[in-house]
């Protein structure tokens, strides 16, 4: 009965650490939510804070603006009481005079309004006529510089024109001469293939010769001078041979010289004609500018 009473208040005590850690998680969750809305209004306070920044420089820029406007509308209120003042004076003068004197005046106020408005506008068309003719002067320069310009790069490809057609022909002649050099090593390889096979054949004669008879030394003596000859003869070509090689290097060497020149020369003559087209565009523009 004990043991059954604490198992029992176990599962009560579990049952309510349970609702305890449900509890717990649940107020875990709030703190997180809480945390993260926290945040947010965070975020947004910094924002709002650098909004207020941006509007209080904007604000003080304003009111320097709006300072600066009073003061100007302050000083032209002065000239304005200025000029009332000096109107009324006038004003007491001119009520003196008869009627066609005051239209007179009205007459040649009017008329110098006019003459004020023609001249701000003659003012204003010389000024623009002024800017048109320096204009004008500016693109004739920037032409007869461009005209250098293409005048200069078109000679300039002439001569690398020149020069890439002088290299492919000396290419050519190089390409052909190795063909020549392959074709003669080729040969020379074969002939050195049949001298070894008759000194081979030679020297089983000579051997056999040998144990055949020796009475046959006199004709030992002369195959063995042939064959002193033919190996100075195979000396020679396997030199020849050698400077054929070493030939087939420094044209293959020159070969290769070319080739990088070629390239290189390839991409200044693309580069130049690069420059070209933009040169045209350029004074394809200025040229519509200038119409």
């Amino acid at each position: 009965s004990t043991i059954q009473k604490q198992r029992e208040e176990l599962q009560l005590l579990i049952a309510e650490l349970k609702d305890r850690d449900k509890e717990l998680n649940d107020m875990v969750a709030v703190h997180q939510r809480e945390l993260l809305a926290w945040e947010d209004d965070r975020q947004k306070r910094l924002t709002l804070a650098e909004r207020c920044n941006l509007l209080d420089n904007e604000l003080n820029k304003r009111n320097d603006i709006i300072k600066s406007l009073t003061q100007r509308l302050k000083f032209f209120e002065s000239q304005q009481n200025d000029s009332r003042a000096t109107f009324e004076y006038t004003q007491q003068k001119f009520k003196e005079l008869s009627q066609k004197v005051t239209d007179a005046t009205v007459h040649c106020h009017a008329l110098e309004d006019k003459n004020r408005s023609l001249h701000c506008s003659v003012l204003e068309l010389s000024a623009k006529t002024g800017q048109l003719q320096a204009r004008e002067q500016e693109l004739l320069t920037m032409l007869k510089l461009k005209d250098e310009l293409i005048l200069e790069t078109t000679d300039h490809i002439t001569e690398i024109t020149s020069k890439f057609r002088k290299l492919e022909s000396a290419l050519r002649a190089a390409r052909t001469e190795e063909l020549t050099l392959n074709e003669e090593k080729q040969d020379l390889k074969l002939r050195l293939k049949e001298l070894i096979l008759e000194t081979n054949k030679l020297k089983v004669d000579l051997s056999e010769k040998i144990k055949e008879n020796s009475k046959q030394q006199e004709e030992i003596i002369q195959l063995r001078q042939e064959n002193g000859c033919l190996r100075s003869e195979l000396a020679l070509l396997v030199e020849k041979s050698k400077r054929k090689d070493q030939l087939l290097q420094f044209a293959r060497s020159k070969q290769a010289r070319t080739d990088r020149e070629l390239s290189s020369l390839r991409q200044i003559y693309i580069k130049q004609q690069r420059d070209l087209q933009f040169l045209h565009v350029n004074l394809e523009s200025s040229q519509e500018l200038r119409q």
